[in-house]
């Protein structure tokens, strides 16, 4: 299937807060619920060691996504990682709930990150856990060129795919975000509101999920924008989510040379 760049509500400015909050919560369930942090914790851990170090920078957090538990699973190995959670449009209130989860491992940035210019002073392993799509090809290499720059490793996890078969059964959105609201927490007056009565938060997901797929990268063309970004240690692939869940694509660049902190 030839990639198409199609509209993502949640990337739009004038696209509800609200909404735009509450879907990236679901996504935060969702990515959970599949246990993918399982499939991506070891690239990880040998990504923070390619890079000298235990932090991570996570760009386009969302609603979290799995760093929470991705986080847990390192420090349960041994490594005492921490992580600061940064986003375009910063979901403070699920920024919150991670940092208080965390027991003091996640912090995050309030104020607007971009991808593409990370400031220089957050230093660490760049992630990015299903966000790279919503770039277009040259924005997506400025993401990786910028981590050249900075001398900073970067790992990248999708769990779009640009294939019918993610697609269709992506078509069962609405009923997938239906049953899993009463398991969600906080349960809020807005949760139910945007779910049930006006279901905008179900169409949402409904609406870009079909758009993440028809945007994601293939394992080639991710290669093609690592070799485009300049001179890292570069390499993709894709692995199977646990639970039968589909399959995790990646894209890891781990610094030709890195200091010793």
């Amino acid at each position: 299937m030839r990639r198409l760049h199609l509209l993502e509500l949640e990337d739009q400015k004038w696209f509800p807060a609200i909404v735009r909050d509450l879907a990236t919560d679901y996504l935060q369930f969702a990515q959970t619920a599949t246990g993918m942090h399982r499939t991506m914790t070891p690239l990880i851990r040998d990504a923070l060691a390619a890079g000298n170090t235990t932090h991570i920078i996570d760009l386009c957090s969302g609603g979290s996504g799995p760093l929470i538990a991705v986080i847990d699973n390192l420090r349960q190995s041994g490594l005492n990682a921490t992580a600061t959670l940064t986003d375009l449009f910063p979901n403070l209130a699920a920024f919150e709930r991670a940092a208080s989860e965390s027991n003091g491992a996640i912090d995050y940035i309030s104020t607007a990150v971009d991808a593409r210019a990370v400031p220089r002073e957050l230093t660490g392993l760049r992630t990015l856990f299903n966000g790279f799509h919503h770039f277009r090809p040259t924005d997506a290499t400025a993401i990786l060129k910028d981590a050249v720059l900075a001398n900073e490793p970067i790992a990248i996890f999708e769990f779009s795919r640009r294939s019918l078969g993610t697609v269709i059964p992506i078509l069962l959105m609405p009923l997938f975000v239906w049953f899993s609201t009463p398991f969600m927490r906080p349960m809020t007056w807005q949760r139910l509101l945007f779910t049930y009565p006006l279901p905008l938060v179900p169409f949402t997901c409904l609406w870009d999920g079909i758009v993440s797929q028809l945007r994601a990268y293939t394992i080639e063309e991710l290669q093609d924008l690592g070799r485009a970004a300049g001179s890292m240690n570069w390499r993709a692939g894709a692995l199977p989510i646990a639970r039968g869940a589909g399959r995790l694509t990646y894209l890891v660049g781990a610094p030709l040379k890195r200091s010793v902190a």
